[in-house]
């Protein structure tokens, strides 16, 4: 029987790790900005929407707070099952290999607003959220953004045995894939309170905002802010200190500053306690002007690319993908543009800062380099022998958020080898709907966020790389296809890991996507901010933002003492 129960680790000699970062403080408020309008309040709406629902709702998991980042290789991109706490859950196991049994805190409350008045959350809010979103065992309508989404196919059924245990039971014997699924920091593993649903319809109104979280949604203006404040019934306490009741602050806003200079301008007057992400330009030049203010670098999840329709003319031609590929100089760019703070590398499917994870550039054999390598007579002949002697005439569909810069350095490399791309913006919401929702583009596009989205678990990015997943790049491959199942066969982590690495390495050498580096982002944080550390990039992708934002704290001395 598996089983696992959260514990706070002994300190070593009396000293616990997170002494040095000070004694937590109550009171303050604490200011984000977002860098997109909040559209969705309801997890039963597509998650690729800008969302802070998940400021007052709670998952069944989270990450175990009291571990170090350093305790993990991989940081926060890929931390092992072992490393997962229960949130809402105090512990689960595995009765057999396909039946997971979650138990869950006793005298947990939603919040004390109507309908719902504070009562106890319990087993039957569980199997409400899942019959909500997939349709299991109800005649709930289930979502259309997540109804399709393959790796619940596989759910049975949800059930409540009493008050406090919850049964899952899958088609497949797979406690390694169970878990992902389940416990994954994901929009769709937030729960939400039925009888508002009930009364309502959905949550799509601010105004219809309850959890079970550390804080309330006060107030909200749109393309403005948003305003949270202390949930004082609260259940929770802080791992690293016991006895100490949660949440720290007694307000958190988010403000909706689209423009980075407006936002900039607000961070360096003190207006603004944390903005993430920013661009490692922006990071220097704060150090310039405010070297006070903290630069905290966040791994960025997968390389930054150019993702072709795969499925379309002239893009299902592999010739075409690595002449494009090769007439690209990343060792250039990575010295010029980047000035020398990215590797020259370009990656696979899974990050470089997976460490040990996936087919890294150093093991790649040498006629897979050359592949990659600028060389642009190469690229040439490659397009003269795909039927495009002279070139041909391209597009691609940006989200307007991202590093346009970027591509118009992209841009020229393609104009020396005869490709003529032309750049089409989007605002965020609208490249979604175009590229990711109704697949409207039909030759490139590109955004920020990776291909399979800000996804790491190992067994979650192979089962997006199945047909029919929500990508841009269209893919239908037989090969690809296939790493998904056999991940699913198998229940030992390094064989997962070995089919991720093969899966990885077929990437590559097929170009699906146009590789170009991978840079480190960073976030603003002003010094008096307690506890962040690159926890999360945009507030607007973390599933678990209530865990770590009532764990945050303000230093008002310091504050104070800085004349803010």
């Amino acid at each position: 029987m598996y089983r696992e129960i959260a514990q706070i680790p002994s300190p070593q000699n009396g000293v616990n790790w997170w002494d040095k970062l000070g004694k937590p403080q109550y009171g303050g408020e604490m200011v984000i900005r977002s860098e997109r309008n909040i559209v969705n309040f309801d997890p039963y709406y597509d998650a690729f929407l800008p969302q802070i629902f998940w400021a007052w709702m709670e998952s069944l998991a989270k990450y175990d707070w009291t571990s170090e980042l350093s305790a993990s290789d991989n940081d926060r991109l890929f931390r092992p099952n072992q490393y997962r706490k229960g949130q809402l859950a105090e512990n689960w196991e595995f009765t057999n290999q396909s039946t997971f049994v979650v138990h869950l805190r006793k005298g947990i409350r939603w919040q004390d607003i109507p309908p719902v008045n504070g009562r106890e959350f319990i087993a039957d809010d569980v199997v409400y959220h899942y019959h909500r979103l997939w349709g299991l065992g109800s005649d709930l309508t289930p979502s259309p953004d997540h109804v399709s989404v393959p790796a619940y196919r596989d759910l049975v059924s949800v059930t409540a045995v009493g008050k406090y245990t919850v049964v899952f039971r899958w088609k497949k014997a797979n406690p390694e894939y169970i878990m992902v699924s389940l416990l994954a920091i994901n929009p769709t593993q937030v729960f939400e309170a039925r009888e508002a649903v009930q009364k309502w319809g959905d949550l799509g109104d601010w105004h219809h905002a309850i959890g079970t979280g550390p804080f309330i949604l006060k107030d909200f203006v749109s393309d403005s802010s948003a305003t949270l404040v202390k949930n004082t019934r609260y259940w929770g306490y802080d791992e690293r200190y016991p006895q100490n009741k949660l949440p720290y602050v007694d307000a958190i806003k988010f403000v909706i500053i689209p423009d980075d200079a407006t936002a900039f301008a607000e961070m360096r007057a003190g207006k603004i306690d944390l903005i993430t992400p920013v661009s490692f330009q922006d990071a220097q030049t704060m150090q310039k002007t405010n070297p006070e203010i903290l630069q905290i670098p966040i791994p960025f999840r997968q390389t930054v690319s150019l993702d072709p329709r795969v499925d379309k003319a002239p893009y299902h031609d592999i010739r075409v993908r690595k002449a494009m590929q090769m007439a690209i100089d990343l060792p250039a760019i990575a010295k010029d543009y980047y000035q020398g703070a990215v590797e020259a590398y370009p990656s696979t499917l899974s990050s470089r800062g997976m460490k040990g994870v996936g087919f890294p550039y150093e093991e790649w054999p040498q006629d897979l380099k050359d592949e990659y390598a600028y060389n642009p007579e190469a690229a040439k002949k490659l397009l003269g022998d795909a039927g495009f002697p002279e070139g041909f005439k391209t597009n691609i569909v940006a989200d307007a958020s991202g590093d346009m810069d970027l591509l118009q350095v992209v841009k020229s490399y393609f104009n020396q080898v005869g490709i003529d791309m032309e750049i089409r913006m989007m605002d965020p919401a609208s490249w979604i709907s175009f590229v990711l929702v109704n697949h409207k583009h039909d030759q490139l596009s590109q955004r920020t966020e990776p291909p399979q989205g800000y996804v790491y678990e190992p067994i979650r990015l192979l089962h997006g790389l199945q047909t029919g997943h929500s990508t841009s790049q269209m893919i239908n491959d037989t090969v690809l296809n296939t790493f998904y199942p056999k991940a699913l066969a198998v229940t030992n982590l390094d064989e997962v890991l070995q089919i991720y690495r093969d899966a990885n390495e077929y990437m590559v050498r097929q170009h699906f996507v146009v590789s170009l580096l991978q840079p480190t982002s960073y976030a603003l944080c002003q010094p008096w901010l307690k506890g962040y550390s690159a926890q999360f990039g945009s507030v607007m992708t973390y599933s678990v933002l209530s865990f770590d934002l009532a764990r945050f704290w303000i230093d008002r001395d310091m504050k104070k003492s800085m004349g803010r």
